[in-house]
């Protein structure tokens, strides 16, 4: 925490010198003693907004985008406050310096906060910083829960065991666990294990009496409480909590599949890839030469996919394998490393070798921006299924034909090949559960890294 606070103040001070040599000169100019003396304050003043904004508050650092939007209210609030004090106590400070400097120090701050977000996530993944956790509840609630806090270890939590009702009558361990208690010893098993977290799923036996004592008794220890929702894979931003009747419940709101929002998307999508085919033709010309040039056959390669409302569209490629690679799944089928229901192989005998620096970099993926351009994707969605696929999916996957297909989305981002198919199914229902442009923004700019990266493309 002091480490944010001493970044923050660095990056106000850094501004407020950059706006003040930018806007008067090293020597500066007569009448600029008080946009001098509110250069020196920044850092100060900064930090004070970003307080007032709670944007030091725990429970908002280090996971998902409500750091940044108080980062963006504290600036802006800060801008008010300064327009408005100055011209109440006509004030000369110079209005050049303030929309320099401010801005400025907001994008520092945002970088700075950013990097640190990164660094602590690298480690936690190596199980450093992390937080104690005790999951209570019925078994596969916890077992649910403890695999999801593995796969996201970058969340910071360490789970130290669990308590089940029947407690250790029942299992000496769960889920690799070990079972430290029944559910009327929490308290003890925090107090025994030094927990910093209690992570409680819907149980009858916790109810909501119940609940409110084991929040009581906690209040004695350093833990927090944290109640897992019995829905899951729905954002915070759709969750909201409304007071009926004198009982605060979760509201629910519906995703933002139609409407105005639907049509930004489309508008966005396709003006986005045409922008893209413009900028890129260079690329893709390259490419083309070089497929056409080094293997037999044609250039693009065109497959059959399922889209939006089940419909089918054929869906382009570069080439990136030798021709008729396609009727050579079957006799591959056992050497698969894929996951079940999709094929892939890592070391494919198909893939020529311009298509193996194709496939690394997603760079066979570009055609798709035609696709984009005639309405059948987006640049963003669910990976685009094959109909051999859909024939074996369970019901919760056909939620992914509510949206088009995309070019990129929370597959690419989240390790492609290399994902289980039931965390293939997960992540595409979390997206068509979720989506938002701003949610569509973050993947997209996550998707320069994971293709850099090359990691699950093959």
């Amino acid at each position: 925490m002091r480490r944010i606070v001493g970044a923050d103040a660095v990056c106000a001070l850094i501004a407020g010198a950059l706006g003040y040599l930018v806007r008067f000169g090293p020597a500066g100019t007569d009448g600029q003693h008080v946009s001098l003396g509110v250069a020196l304050a920044l850092p100060l003043v900064w930090v004070a907004a970003m307080l007032v904004a709670r944007s030091y508050e725990e429970r908002f650092l280090w996971v998902g985008a409500d750091e940044f939007r108080r980062v963006f209210f504290a600036s802006a609030l800060l801008l008010a406050t300064v327009g408005t004090v100055s011209w109440a106590f006509k004030l000369d400070v110079a209005r050049g310096f303030v929309v320099l400097a401010l801005p400025l120090a907001t994008l520092l701050t945002l970088g700075q906060r950013y990097a640190q977000r990164q660094w602590l996530h690298r480690r936690r993944r190596h199980g450093l910083f992390r937080q104690t956790t005790l999951l209570v509840g019925h078994r596969a609630g916890v077992e649910s829960l403890h695999q999801q806090l593995e796969r996201e270890a970058y969340h910071g939590y360490r789970v130290v065991g669990c308590a089940l009702p029947g407690g250790r009558d029942v299992a000496a361990q769960f889920d690799g666990l070990p079972v430290l208690g029944d559910l009327d010893e929490v308290v003890d098993i925090v107090r025994g294990f030094e927990v910093d977290t209690v992570a409680v799923l819907p149980s009858p036996e916790l109810d909501g009496p119940a609940l409110r004592r084991l929040g009581w008794d906690l209040e004695d220890t350093r833990a927090e409480l944290l109640l897992a929702p019995a829905v899951t894979e729905v954002a915070g931003p759709r969750v909201r909590i409304r007071p009926v009747a004198g009982l605060p419940l979760l509201h629910m709101e519906r995703p933002e599949l139609t409407g105005v929002r639907r049509l930004t998307k489309g508008a966005f999508d396709r003006t986005s890839a045409a922008l893209g085919i413009l900028f890129l033709a260079p690329v893709l010309l390259g490419i083309a030469l070089a497929v056409k040039v080094t293997s037999h056959g044609p250039v693009f390669f065109r497959q059959e996919r399922v889209g939006r409302d089940g419909r089918t569209f054929s869906m382009l490629k570069f080439r990136s394998m030798v021709v008729g690679a396609d009727r050579m799944v079957d006799d591959l089928a056992e050497e698969s490393d894929g996951n079940g229901v999709l094929f892939k192989k890592k070391d494919d005998p198909r893939v020529t070798r311009v298509g193996k620096v194709l496939r690394r970099y997603s760079l066979d993926e570009l055609p798709q921006l035609i696709n984009v351009v005639r309405g059948d994707m987006s640049l963003v969605g669910p990976r685009p299924p094959l109909q051999g696929e859909v024939e074996r999916y369970g019901y919760d996957m056909h939620r992914r034909f509510l949206v088009k297909p995309g070019l990129t989305g929370l597959w690419q981002v989240s390790g492609r090949s290399d994902l289980s198919w039931d965390d293939s199914v997960r992540i595409d229902v979390r997206y068509v559960e979720n989506w938002s442009l701003t949610f569509d923004f973050m993947i997209l700019w996550k998707t320069a890294g994971a293709v850099l990266r090359g990691s699950g493309a093959y």
